[in-house]
């Protein structure tokens, strides 16, 4: 992929764009490599999220790579389903990743509010992450963690995609690469095989069944013992375990896409195959994409949840030395580390990102 930078570079740092182009509002998350502030851009009043991550820490936790793929996917991605990047920066400590601002919190929190979500409400999630997934997957994106920390819902209540850590292009040969949330991860990528887009549905049917019943299909204290419980037993819903309210159409389609046989699985052949079916035919596909159906439920007073890092502590931060960071071999790392909004157009996608594409258009 091609990489927009600013007319000026000094070891490493922009000095086009800067913490000073920003008013910093307030935090509203703290996680693993930093904070996320709500900003307001000086030049253009425009308020979006800001997420400061700390080099060392991400040295410390050997995550370079996944924080460089991020900002390498999000410059070639745009759409309105996913959360997208308006701009990114570093300076000696810190790099910056400036994002669409979402203040309705993520599924996760209205989850454990709510402990389950009505047919009508899951239906609309599920049609606005499919419309995300679609684009991501016509490219050739694998998200490889979908679940409710990652769907992220905006003030009028529509629901899109964020978090592209770990996300990958697709590859025949993907057996390694076994990143992802324990209790969300495909059966084949727990168990080292190479796997494709259908683990993003198995995700969404294990959300489906959450969003449903409550509780996960498959659960244990570790990775192995999700594993041993996804092996020892196919999750299928029946007809006495649908709660009231819900359809047969809805159990047929969250059992479809907890089928373990990835190649069984629906969605294997393709978006076309999970948007088809019968749970899904009275969506109104167009007026969801062009956000024109009033969502069932709309958050109202939404503010300060972890949208983007999820819970924790920045405090180890302080006991890290920092001189690494002056480091060539480590400046050079994070050298390119600049996007802004003007740039996308001229980003190459010689990897096959088309950030124009979407089946929906």
């Amino acid at each position: 992929m091609g990489t927009c930078r600013s007319s000026v570079e000094e070891a490493g740092t922009s000095i086009s764009l800067s913490r000073s182009h920003f008013h910093f509002l307030f935090i509203m998350a703290k996680g693993g490599f930093g904070k996320v502030w709500r900003v307001r851009h000086k030049s253009t009043k425009q308020e979006l999220a800001l997420k400061e991550m700390n080099k060392a820490l991400i040295l410390s936790k050997h995550s370079v790579s996944s924080v460089l793929n991020e900002r390498k996917l999000l410059a070639v991605l745009k759409h309105p389903f996913i959360v997208n990047m308006q701009y990114a920066f570093q300076d000696r400590e810190y790099l910056y990743l400036v994002m669409d601002l979402m203040m309705g919190g993520d599924l996760r929190f209205h989850l454990n509010r709510l402990g389950k979500l009505t047919e009508a409400h899951t239906k609309f999630i599920v049609a606005c992450t499919l419309t995300g997934l679609e684009y991501l997957h016509i490219n050739s994106v694998l998200h490889r963690d979908i679940k409710p920390e990652n769907l992220i819902i905006d003030s009028k209540g529509y629901v899109r995609i964020t978090d592209f850590g770990i996300a990958r292009l697709m590859k025949s040969n993907n057996a390694g690469e076994t990143s992802g949330t324990p209790g969300y991860m495909a059966p084949e990528v727990i168990c080292h095989q190479n796997h494709t887009i259908a683990v993003d549905y198995f995700a969404l049917g294990v959300i489906v069944y959450e969003c449903m019943t409550g509780r996960r299909p498959y659960v244990g204290k570790s990775r192995s013992e999700i594993r041993d419980a996804i092996i020892a037993k196919q999750v299928q819903l029946r007809k006495q375990d649908i709660p009231e309210g819900w359809s047969l159409e809805a159990a047929d389609f969250i059992n479809k896409l907890l089928q373990r046989k990835h190649t069984n699985r629906l969605g294997y052949n393709g978006p076309h195959e999970v948007r088809n079916h019968a749970w899904l035919r009275d969506v109104d596909w167009q007026k969801i994409f062009k956000k024109g159906i009033e969502p069932p439920f709309r958050p109202e007073g939404v503010e300060n949840y972890d949208h983007y890092l999820g819970e924790g502590s920045t405090d180890e931060a302080l006991q890290l030395d920092t001189g690494q960071l002056d480091e060539p071999q480590v400046v050079s790392l994070f050298t390119g580390y600049f996007f802004d909004t003007q740039c996308r157009a001229a980003v190459k996608t010689g990897d096959n990102i088309d950030p124009t594409v979407s089946a929906n258009l």
